[in-house]
């Protein structure tokens, strides 16, 4: 695959990765859910198949910031820091593969 492709394949999947995950969290919201620490918490706790998911993703996007941060410079990818912010803020799923698509357009 070219790296144009590549690129063209992450932005797809940057797309998806904040529409689906929103359309959810939409959902929640609609239900009566809050964002709010404390039943946001009791809901991203509900069960341990939950917390585990949970857990899983502010893991690896504890990860996916600490490598972004030091590899934007040789990557060449301006303003890391929004990335991370995008990352907890909307979304590991939309956060990655749009940091990817771009250390494709900035080389």
């Amino acid at each position: 695959m070219t790296p144009k492709n590549a690129a063209r394949v992450l932005f797809i999947l940057a797309f998806a990765g904040l529409v689906v995950p929103w359309y959810f969290h939409a959902a929640f919201l609609l239900d009566g859910g809050s964002f709010a620490p404390g039943p946001f918490m009791a809901a991203v706790s509900a069960n341990k198949l939950v917390a585990g998911i949970t857990w899983d993703v502010y893991l690896a996007a504890a990860a996916f910031s600490v490598w972004l941060l030091r590899d934007a410079s040789a990557a060449r990818v301006r303003r890391p820091w929004i990335y991370v912010a995008l990352t907890f803020g909307l979304g590991l799923a939309f956060a990655l593969p749009l940091y990817m698509a771009m250390r494709k357009v900035a080389r």
